[in-house]
């Protein structure tokens, strides 16, 4: 039976219609377009679990971005409770998200996850637009979980973050449990990180003659000397040098001066490079004395590549590179076997290595032939972290072994030494790395002296006591921008604890291919953020040690490692380490003192947006016109007055040298 229309109402007429036409027709589609034209435009509001959105896209200090799991692959708990879904995330941790004007409401529980048991310290926030509209305080392991519920009306861009407390990021396991976005329309995107293109700014080295690297080096007398020249230029080239301390010698086709220093003190030695373009001199200043690493030691560690699946033939292949690639050129000098070589001991208590190290003689004579040094790990508890025979009451013997076998570097990482002396006060925290100094006294070599602790007890300040060359000051780095970043810039207020022949070292380089195994990767840094990590590191006399596959060396790592007007604030005879001068948001000063009384200063934007950056003479504590260089480019910005600006892009670094004009 067919039902009667009115005109009563004219909505009830449009309705009518709609239904009418679409019993008759049959046609969905016309139906739902008259009734979209009866109801007006749908509303699509929904809600969606943090966990349904693309976590790749999320940023940490170490591990996986995990959907309903802890960073440790376990079901989320924060104080005894479990939460089936969620984000389970690792300080320092970012993680943006589109919501277009169209979000309602963010809610979420959030706490430390119960894995790490008392351990781990972090404060979550919630930014939109730039402005905190949530911070939970600090929140440590076992601390009750606290509720989030934050207005979203209006924001576009939503971030979402862990950091550090303040300490550093170790056990900092941070659960965002029973997070959802109530959507007023539409759905929140994850938002990828920005693809920058990896722009090559060092000019390519001129075919005439030049020296690089450090100006002074510094020596035991009576023990083994390997120093090779680092020169640029066109080969064949050959190299010489007068006024060599007694006892060495130069080859002047490697430029390798070896031997064995007879007597103390300071010696002036002209170098000369000739090639068949054109000619250059510099002077290397030989210290003959107690001290060695008198400039922050470059070379390479196998850990952030391979991690324990390192072998010989990585680490011949690594030396191998470093000469192939000309980096040795640019003053790298070092190979380092990180830790899983280790097998047990013999019948007189000495160390042995494993199949995969099956001749260490053998190998380092081969390094050493490169004219390249060769460096080891260890640990001073009984098993080094990845569980393989530590040094513990074998310091002697260790140390006498590394001798014998030819190694010129010690990595001694704490690990399992804080099981023989739990909540090790002051002297129990010294009394390792004493008792193996003692042990590398007595060997007979130059063994760089690596203390790895992560900087409990505040190391920068007794490192050098203990006769450490260098000293770790924060935790493992990885290859995120809130890793590195934090790391890096943690560093203000430890510039007063370096200087020659003893560094602060905030961990190695992750740039290149990475990967802490056999299957190695891009770096997750982006191309600005690997240009402030070198400048960063630079600036901070920190070690240099490559991190990344030696075989698989692109254009844009090369450039970033090849720098010789970077690597010169490094390398710096005066052994200053930068410090922050000056500091406002997101962006940051940092400036040090170079021996020929210039100032190198970077100009960091740790922000999400390019941002101008400005240095004035007075913060730098210069005056009158002063001369700016872009150590990147390798070329001169011109002459200013008062201060310096330049735009800085997301993560990004301007890195200049400014001094006096003539």
């Amino acid at each position: 039976m067919r039902r009667t229309l009115t005109l009563d109402n004219s909505f009830e007429l449009w309705l009518c219609c709609a239904l009418e036409i679409m019993r008759i027709t049959q046609r969905s589609f016309i139906g739902t377009v008259l009734l979209s034209l009866a109801l007006g435009p749908t509303t699509k509001a929904g809600t969606f679990g943090l966990e349904t959105l693309d976590l790749q896209y999320a940023e940490q200090g170490w591990g996986e971005p995990r959907a309903n799991k802890s960073v440790d692959e376990h079901p989320l708990f924060i104080d005894g409770k479990r939460f089936e879904h969620g984000f389970g995330t690792h300080a320092i941790s970012t993680f943006w998200i589109a919501l277009s004007g169209k979000g309602d409401r963010f809610t979420a529980t959030v706490g430390v996850d119960d894995e790490v048991g008392q351990r781990g310290s972090v404060v979550f926030k919630v930014v939109g637009d730039g402005k905190t509209l949530w911070e939970s305080g600090v929140l440590r392991g076992g601390d009750p979980a606290k509720e989030v519920s934050v207005d979203l009306h209006g924001i576009n861009k939503l971030l979402l973050s862990v950091g550090d407390a303040g300490d550093d990021i170790n056990d900092d396991h941070a659960d965002w449990a029973d997070a959802k976005i109530a959507m007023m329309e539409g759905k929140p995107e994850a938002i990828a990180p920005v693809r920058e293109p990896a722009i090559v700014l060092t000019p390519e080295p001129s075919p005439r003659p030049r020296i690089n690297g450090a100006g002074i080096f510094g020596a035991r007398p009576g023990w083994p000397v390997l120093f090779t020249i680092p020169a640029t230029g066109e080969r064949p080239m050959t190299i010489s040098a007068s006024k060599l301390p007694p006892g060495l010698k130069l080859d002047p086709q490697t430029g390798q001066i070896s031997g064995v220093l007879k007597d103390r003190g300071v010696y002036q030695v002209k170098l000369r490079a000739k090639n068949a373009i054109g000619k250059t001199e510099r002077t290397l200043k030989i210290v003959s004395g107690d001290k060695s690493a008198l400039t922050p030691p470059m070379g390479w560690n196998s850990w952030n590549c391979f991690g324990c699946d390192v072998t010989e033939a990585n680490v011949r292949a690594a030396a191998d590179a470093m000469v192939a690639s000309g980096l040795i050129n640019h003053g790298w000098t070092y190979i380092n076997i990180d830790d899983c070589w280790e097998a047990g001991r013999d019948a007189e208590g000495r160390i042995l290595s494993n199949e995969k190290f099956p001749d260490m003689k053998a190998l380092t004579d081969y390094v050493h032939s490169k004219g390249l040094k060769i460096g080891l790990y260890s640990s001073p508890g009984p098993k080094t972290c990845a569980g393989h025979e530590g040094s513990y009451q074998h310091e002697e013997l260790d140390a006498r072994q590394y001798a014998d076998w030819g190694f010129d570097y010690l990595k001694y990482d704490w690990c399992s030494y804080g099981g023989i002396v739990p909540n090790a006060d002051h002297a129990g925290l010294l009394k390792p790395y004493q008792l193996m100094r003692a042990a590398l006294n007595q060997a007979p070599r130059d063994i760089v002296f690596s203390l790895c602790q992560y900087g409990m007890g505040n190391v920068w300040e007794w490192g050098a006591e203990v006769g450490g060359n260098c000293w770790r000051t924060t935790g493992d780095i990885s290859d995120t921008w809130s890793s590195m970043s934090h790391i890096g810039f943690g560093q203000a207020g430890h510039e007063n604890y370096a200087g020659p022949g003893h560094w602060n070292d905030p961990d190695m380089l992750v740039v290149g291919y990475v990967g802490w195994s056999a299957k190695v990767r891009p770096s997750r840094l982006t191309p600005n953020e690997q240009y402030t990590h070198i400048s960063l590191w630079c600036l901070l006399c920190s070690p240099l040690l490559i991190g990344c596959d030696m075989t698989r060396l692109d254009d844009f790592t090369l450039n970033l490692l090849t720098n010789d007007e970077v690597l010169n604030l490094n390398q710096d005879p005066l052994g200053r380490q930068a410090g922050r001068i000056a500091q406002k948001g997101a962006l940051e000063v940092w400036a040090k003192d170079l021996e020929d009384g210039s100032k190198a200063v970077g100009l960091f934007n740790l922000g999400e947006e390019e941002a101008p950056i400005i240095a004035t003479w007075s913060e730098l504590g210069r005056t009158g016109k002063q001369k700016v260089r872009d150590l990147w480019r390798q070329s001169d910005l011109g002459t200013f007055t008062d201060q310096f600006q330049a735009s800085v892009p997301r993560h990004g670094v301007m890195l200049v040298r400014i001094s006096r004009t003539k």
